[in-house]
C-alpha cells in the first residue's frame, strides 16, 4: 500500500509536497524534512544517470560514517523509487563498492 501512495504524491505537481508527505506519512518513524533536500538532490542525480554522485547529508545525519551518500542509497534507503524517471535501480549500482 506505501508503495501505492508514493506513486500517488509522486505524480503531484508539487514534488516538494509529495515528498514531504511521502517521507513523514510512509515511514515509521517519520524521517526527518532534514532530509527532503537531499532525497531531491538524489533523485535529480539519479535521473542525470549519476548514480554514485555524493549527497551531502544534513549535519547530525551520517552514512556508514560519512557526511555524504551516493545518491543510490539515499533512493533505496527512502523508498524514492516512484519519483525517478526510470526504474532500474538495481542495476544501477554496487554495493560492494562502499565498506
Amino acid at each position: 500500500m506505501g508503495n501505492l501512495q508514493a506513486m500517488e504524491m509522486a505524480s503531484l505537481a508539487n514534488q516538494d509536497a509529495g515528498l514531504r508527505w511521502h517521507l513523514q506519512s510512509n515511514h515509521f518513524p517519520p524521517v526527518p524534512l532534514d532530509m527532503l533536500q537531499p532525497c531531491k538532490d538524489a533523485i535529480e542525480a539519479a535521473d542525470d544517470g549519476d548514480w554514485d554522485r555524493e549527497i551531502t547529508l544534513p549535519i547530525s545525519v551520517e552514512w556508514r560514517g560519512h557526511a555524504t551518500a551516493p545518491a543510490w542509497a539515499v533512493i533505496e534507503g527512502h523508498h524514492l523509487d516512484a519519483w525517478l524517471g526510470r526504474d532500474d535501480l538495481e542495476d544501477a549500482y554496487d554495493d560492494d563498492d562502499y565498506p
